[in-house]
This record gives C-alpha cells, sequence and structure tokens, in this order.
C-alpha cells in the first residue's frame, strides 16, 4: 500500500502494567523465549485475585507533590503513562506541539472512599432515618474535593496540568467501549486532516474493592487463582483485573516524518460497534468489522486479543477467530497483564506497535491454547469484546 500524508502513525508508546513501567519492560515480556512469570495477587482482596501496580517513583512524571496529592491512583497512574509517552516521541518538551496537540481519554468514574462507605453501612444498620443519616456524612466525612475528584474528565485534566497539553481535549465514558471510542476518534481525525498529533488512552486502578463488587453484581470475576486465559471454565466468572495504563502519540505521516519522528506502525483502520448479543447478534457484528477491516488470513498475522476472561464471552471470540484467521498467531494479553477495562483497547494497540517494531515471536500466554508464532508478525490485529457490551478493531501494520 503506498504511503499517504495522513497516514496515522504511532510515534510514541507509554505503558505500565504488572510487569513493570516503560515501553523496556513490555517488550522484553513479548520478545521472552518463554511465557513470562505471571504477577498476580491472590491474597489483598481474596477471594478475587488482581494483576497489581508495580512500584512507580511517580515524580519521575508528577514532579509536584502537591498534584500527586491531589489526584487518586487510577489519575495518577494515567497521568505518569502519559508522559511516558510524550517523553517517547520526543515531544516532552515541545513546548509549541504540545499546546496543539489534541487529546482524547478514555475514562471511568472516580475512585470511592471505601472508609467512609464501610462507616455508613454499619451505622445504618443500626437506625431507621437513613436519610437523614446519608446527610449527615455528607457534611461531616467526605472531603470537598471529593466529588471534584470523581469527574471523568479529571484525568485529561491533569494531564494538561501537569504536561501542558493544550489542545482540543475530549474524555469518553463507558468501559472498553470508552478506550475504543478514544482511539478510532483520534484515527479518524488525523485520518481526514482535522488533526496533525493527538494524545490518546486510557487508565485503570483494579485495586479497587468498590469495582470488585460492581464486576461481581454480574458473577463476572474468577476467583480464588490464576489461571491462563483461554482455560478458566471453573471457579466464578474468569475475570481477573488488572491495574495498568497505556498512552499512544498518533501522528500524522507528514507531520512525524517533518519532525523526523520514530514510527513503531501504521494504524490502518480502527472500528467499533455494540448492541445485544442474543443468539449470533455479536458474531454477525464482529465478522462485519472483520470483513470491513480487510485482514486477511495469513502467517504474518498477530491478534492482540483484548479478551476479558469472561468464559462464555471469550469462548465465543476465541472461536470467531479461529474460524476467520486460523493462520494467525493468537494472544490473549489479559492473561497476563489482567482486564483493564477503559484501558484494554489501547494497551492492545500499544503491544501490537511494541512487536511490530521489535519483531518479536511472541511467547505463548497460554501454552495449552495458542500456537507458537515462526516468524515475526508483518501486520496486526487488536481486539477488544468489552465484558457487557461493546466490541472493537484496530488494524496494524509494520513500516
Amino acid at each position: 500500500m503506498s504511503k499517504n500524508p495522513n497516514d496515522v502513525v504511532i510515534t510514541g508508546v507509554g505503558i505500565v502494567s504488572c510487569h513493570g513501567v516503560g515501553r523496556e519492560a513490555h517488550e522484553a515480556l513479548l520478545n521472552a523465549e518463554q511465557m513470562p512469570e505471571t504477577k498476580v495477587d491472590c491474597e489483598r482482596f481474596a477471594p478475587y485475585p488482581v494483576h497489581p501496580m508495580p512500584q512507580i517513583d511517580w515524580s519521575t512524571q508528577i514532579p509536584r507533590r502537591g498534584d500527586q496529592r491531589q489526584m487518586e491512583n487510577w489519575q495518577r497512574l494515567g497521568v505518569f503513562t502519559a508522559g511516558l509517552a510524550l517523553d517517547d516521541a520526543g515531544l516532552k518538551e515541545d513546548a509549541e506541539a504540545c499546546d496543539t496537540m489534541d487529546m482524547i481519554v478514555g475514562a471511568g468514574g472516580g475512585e470511592r472512599d471505601i472508609s467512609v462507605d464501610t462507616l455508613i453501612i454499619n451505622e445504618a444498620a443500626d437506625r431507621n432515618d437513613r436519610e437523614i443519616l446519608l446527610n449527615e456524612k455528607l457534611t461531616t466525612e467526605l472531603r470537598p474535593t471529593l466529588f471534584l475528584a470523581q469527574l471523568s474528565n479529571l484525568l485529561a485534566g491533569n494531564i494538561s496540568i501537569v504536561h501542558k497539553v493544550a489542545g482540543s481535549s475530549k474524555t469518553f465514558m463507558g468501559e472498553e467501549g470508552a478506550g475504543i471510542s478514544a482511539v478510532a476518534t483520534a484515527f479518524e481525525r488525523i485520518r481526514h486532516g482535522q488533526s496533525t498529533h493527538a494524545l490518546v488512552g486510557g487508565a485503570y486502578n483494579a485495586e479497587r474493592s468498590d469495582m470488585h463488587l460492581l464486576y461481581e453484581g454480574v458473577q463476572s470475576l474468577g476467583r480464588d487463582s490464576w489461571q491462563p486465559m483461554w482455560s478458566r471454565n471453573d471457579a466464578g466468572g474468569g475475570i481477573i483485573t488488572g491495574s495498568a495504563s497505556a498512552f499512544l502519540v498518533l501522528e500524522s505521516r507528514q507531520y512525524a516524518n517533518a519532525r523526523g519522528a520514530h514510527i513503531y506502525a501504521t494504524i490502518e483502520g480502527v472500528d467499533g460497534d455494540r448492541g445485544g448479543r442474543d443468539n449470533d447478534a455479536m458474531e454477525v457484528r464482529f465478522e462485519t468489522m472483520a470483513d470491513r477491516s480487510g485482514v486477511s488470513d495469513t502467517a504474518d498475522l498477530l491478534i492482540m486479543s483484548g479478551a476479558s476472561g469472561l468464559h462464555e464471552l471469550s469462548r465465543r471470540e476465541k472461536q470467531l477467530i479461529d474460524r476467520k484467521w486460523p493462520q494467525a498467531a493468537l494472544r490473549g494479553y489479559s492473561g497476563l497483564l489482567g482486564h483493564t477495562m477503559e484501558a484494554q483497547f489501547p494497551i492492545g494497540v500499544a503491544l501490537a506497535a511494541l512487536a511490530l517494531k521489535t519483531g518479536a515471536k511472541l511467547p505463548r500466554f497460554d501454552p495449552e491454547m495458542e500456537t507458537g508464532m515462526q516468524d515475526s508478525a508483518k501486520q496486526a490485529l487488536v481486539t477488544t469484546i468489552g465484558f457487557f457490551r461493546g466490541e472493537g478493531l484496530a488494524k496494524l501494520k509494520a513500516e
């Protein structure tokens, strides 16, 4: 395919997961000769395993302690990772580029004050005037800034404050679909000449009891111990969440070439959809998106699947992929990093870009259910099927 000035290229990758901080740690993960060590905590939130956040020196990307203190962990994680992406793209100190850079974020709501929630529940057990109790606690227990901190667009706001990214800003909410919409919007804006460079991504803090409560409300969480991604079929619903974040710097080829930027990969298409999943409705939508992507079944295709681990849904996704692209190398990255909600799709795109750039022959993340790679991939397909709703695909090509 001929190269176009408005091709959308990836020039910066910032990523943090249980396996470490930054691009190098995850390149090592993708280039390992055998399945990497699983990093999972089965004790703190028992019976629910969690892929925990690594040790992070926040001050390397968020130098002011005041900025660090006023953020919750998911915001700190996102702001930190956005800084990594800007550094990697060589734009961190380019004031003019940051001043005109668009920003599109997939974000959830803020973190709850668990101690206050617990206090209210305990006291409510002994009182009948619970409406009065709630009003009392609203005025005496909750700090005023809590309500501001829970706004989803505070992640984008803090990135703007800390890293001086001052172009247009857009935040999407809606679980995995938020990350899909964020990447798709940035891609389309650049491809159609409405933007020259953008920062796009998301972050998720899995180490939150309130999120475990929400997941387990639909019986979706795996229990007790870790199992390989495609082999989860006994205890619990199968999802093991992870604290992780990915941000990408996307540019038009013309803008990237003009400043001599290094390019990881070209994004050739991003697609998303949502709807009911009764009968084979999801399969029909997925196949339609797959046909629109134009991705052929070849041995040089890497499929980075963002399957959540939810038993039945992940089984259906794998059947679709195996039928559509039987020659491709399939890797379910939630098995190593955990499921990350709004960050799931950006993380998949980041991993695919790193794999294409380094020529990785990825180890099997599920030794029983995934096949080995004989050669480096030349193209990649990133999939995300939301645990409740929403589907997305991104097609990447090596430079």
